[in-house]
């Protein structure tokens, strides 16, 4: 995360996009191989989507800032958006942890999709910005992004309000 922050920084967007790929590529390939071979761990289960969530934040971050003389940005009320959002499912997983106990957070299919238009957003952007001027879609691809954080934010309150309300546990 670091080299990628570094890269954009002085302005290697092409090695940026690079870096950016191979961390995600070696993460679905960890994922893939731990489902394979049965070596998935509580930790595992808790810190990949951590790593994945500060990777997409640090990488909203830096390419919304104004600063950095980027020819494309993300638009900053977006990354607002996007952290707000993460913000509060981590507060919200907090708060079901104290009031109802450890509880399994499965992730949904609108959540990954979320995942996937920010990762989408993010490469978008970096391609944008390596060769000089935005790609096609790219504001179909915000608004979308938009949308699935938006969305996906109302339904894990949702749940998690459910969840509060339950007695017996159920995976959230």
């Amino acid at each position: 995360m670091p080299v990628f922050i570094l890269l954009i920084v002085y302005q290697y967007t092409g090695l940026a996009l690079g870096v950016f790929f191979l961390a995600g590529i070696t993460d679905m390939l960890d994922g893939l191989i731990a489902r394979r071979f049965g070596q998935r761990t509580h930790l595992g289960t808790f810190l990949d989507p951590l790593a994945d969530k500060l990777l997409v934040v640090s990488a909203f971050s830096i390419l919304s800032a104004g600063s950095l003389g980027l020819t494309v940005r993300i638009p900053l009320w977006l990354t607002i958006t996007v952290i707000s959002r993460d913000l509060l499912l981590v507060i919200s997983v907090l708060i079901i942890y104290i009031t109802v106990g450890r509880r399994i957070f499965l992730p949904t299919t609108l959540g990954k999709w979320t995942t996937a238009s920010q990762l989408l957003l993010v490469i978008s952007v970096l391609v944008s910005n390596y060769i000089g001027a935005p790609v096609q879609g790219l504001n179909w691809i915000v608004y979308l992004t938009l949308a699935l954080t938006v969305s996906s934010g109302l339904h894990y309150m949702v749940r998690g309000m459910k969840l509060i309300g339950q007695e017996t546990p159920e995976p959230f």
